[in-house]
């Protein structure tokens, strides 16, 4: 609540110190830790705590990909964290289309456990015939994409994105250097490994790619439910990669890259924001974004799941963003 310091200036704070935050922080954590141990918490401020743990989950995700941006503009390219464990070498397998569910499925979550409003209520969508892909797209097959002069070609993009791409210049993901080689990580500069997942590109240029290749993104609902039922144990926070890794024997829709869909975000069918100021947590951002899903290389796992709904502005790139292709098939 109140006026909140600007993002890109994140980045400039110096004070209070690291040993300061950290001192408060242990004093936060031991007091409420104090009060559950008494079970001196109103039953209807429970929820709230619970939401607060959660909504701490996705600010530990976003000070990684924050710390990997402020120091990406240093022009010592230093380590932003640590050495990190080094992938295996795997060749991701050929791009191939699933078929998904066709007819009334069922969108949202279900259940008891902890879910986000924006998750909520649980409805029916349509699902035309359609298939998705095996997999995230490349950085081999988004290296292709750029070579063959796809930026240049205003064929292949929204009219917004390419307003967006001549205005920054941009021509290759964040954070790759300008001989399309290497990237910068948050073990400092790596070389850019072919069979993983692509990521730090914004939702203007997974659309074009998409275009260029002859299909399409995928819906948020074609996504989820694919998701439920594909999905196996991803490269999340855990592996300690901090990376997007190439993968055989994952269709990779948890974890590695948060994937653009084609779908706007916005609220479900009889939405309601939680009471107060807690309705601001989701529902006043159901504007001009774009929904993502699947969490990223930074998530925790036992964060994510195949409801979760997050969402960027289209041009957003500092997330680790990535994305899988669709297509529609005769009926």
């Amino acid at each position: 609540v109140g006026e909140m310091h600007p993002r890109p200036l994140r980045g400039m704070l110096s004070r209070p110190t690291l040993a300061e935050i950290l001192d408060y922080r242990a004093r936060v954590d031991d007091q409420v830790a104090e009060l559950i141990r008494k079970n001196e918490i109103p039953e209807e401020h429970l929820a709230t705590l619970e939401l607060g743990l959660h909504h701490e989950r996705q600010h530990q995700e976003l000070l990684l990909t924050d710390i990997k941006h402020v120091l990406s503009c240093n022009p010592l390219k230093p380590p932003a964290l640590r050495t990190l464990k080094q992938p295996p070498l795997t060749a991701a397998p050929a791009y191939d289309f699933v078929p998904g569910e066709t007819g009334i499925v069922r969108i949202g979550h279900v259940g008891n456990e902890f879910c986000f409003d924006n998750e909520t209520p649980a409805h029916d969508a349509l699902l035309h015939p359609h298939s998705i892909g095996n997999r995230l797209i490349t950085n081999g097959e988004y290296r292709e994409f750029i070579k063959a002069g796809a930026y240049d070609e205003p064929a292949h993009w929204l009219s917004d994105g390419w307003a967006t791409i001549r205005e920054h210049g941009w021509n290759r993901p964040l954070y790759w250097d300008e001989g399309l080689e290497t990237e910068f990580t948050l073990a400092g500069e790596r070389e850019i490994d072919e069979h993983a997942p692509v990521t730090h590109v914004s939702y203007y240029e997974a659309d074009a790619f998409a275009r260029w290749s002859g299909y399409r993104l995928p819906t948020e609902f074609e996504w989820e439910r694919a998701a439920i039922r594909e999905a196996g144990d991803g490269n999340l926070l855990e592996r300690g990669y901090l990376q997007p890794v190439a993968s055989e024997d994952s269709r990779q829709f948890i974890g590695d890259a948060w994937e653009w869909t084609s779908s706007a975000y916005l609220p479900y069918p009889g939405f309601q924001p939680l009471a107060g100021s807690l309705g601001e947590y989701n529902g006043k951002f159901m504007c001009n974004q774009v929904t993502v899903r699947g969490g990223s290389c930074v998530t925790a796992g036992d964060h994510i799941r195949a409801s979760y709904r997050s969402f960027f502005y289209p041009n957003a790139r500092w997330q680790f963003l990535g994305f899988r292709l669709a297509r529609d098939e005769n009926a």
